[in-house]
């Protein structure tokens, strides 16, 4: 059992999502003694943003430059990690409506057309391999569910979810911490509403 967990909230010891994501790490590692475990900190260790020497590296080119080839290595490793995880646990804060720059250029490694997806005669599918569990961290300052009037601001969780999909992600189970910028007793409320989900999870 391999389990991959990777963070990328900027606010440290301070954050919603890397606590939920280290109890869910916790959980599961308990219900599966003797897993390995994988983790990458993206805000500690960030991966450069796309560029035209990325694409051009993909497509069989050498980097000229040094910090590009190793972070194409680095995002090969990043792939590498996600075909061999059974259980990826992501902590994913909202910022601005959306994942934090991190997190979606970690993302941006791993949706490659060929490796991780290719396009077919129905259209797009994912590659790879089915009974992979995918536990996301959602925080959130404000309110984006469903019910809210705000809720078509939320490119967080449905950007994840829709990202996930398109290379074969789908069974996604979301722990949402909502409203924890709207005072200490919303977020006491939030992050106790969401241990309490993380301690009914199966493994």
């Amino acid at each position: 059992m391999n389990i991959l967990h990777v963070d990328s909230s900027i606010l440290g010891p301070h954050s919603v999502s890397r606590t939920l994501t280290a109890d869910i790490v916790r959980q599961q590692t308990a219900l599966h003694p003797g897993a390995t475990l994988v983790y990458r900190d993206l805000a500690a260790d960030a991966p450069l943003h796309l560029s035209g020497a990325h694409i051009a590296a993909w497509q069989g080119t050498t980097p000229d430059n040094p910090a590009v080839a190793s972070d194409v290595a680095t995002g090969s490793a990043y792939l590498d990690e996600l075909f061999a995880a059974d259980i990826i646990v992501i902590g994913a804060p909202m910022y601005n409506f959306a994942v934090p720059s991190q997190l979606k250029a970690w993302i941006d490694r791993l949706l490659i057309a060929g490796k991780s997806f290719r396009y077919g005669a129905a259209g797009p599918e994912g590659l790879l391999p089915k009974g992979k569990k995918v536990f996301i961290a959602s925080s959130r300052g404000g309110s984006y569910g469903p019910a809210t009037p705000a809720a078509f601001l939320d490119h967080q969780e449905t950007y994840l979810r829709g990202a996930l999909g398109f290379i074969g992600l789908t069974d996604v189970t979301i722990i949402r911490a909502e409203g924890v910028a709207m005072g200490p007793e919303a977020r006491e409320a939030a992050v106790a509403g969401a241990k309490t989900a993380i301690s009914a999870l199966a493994a």
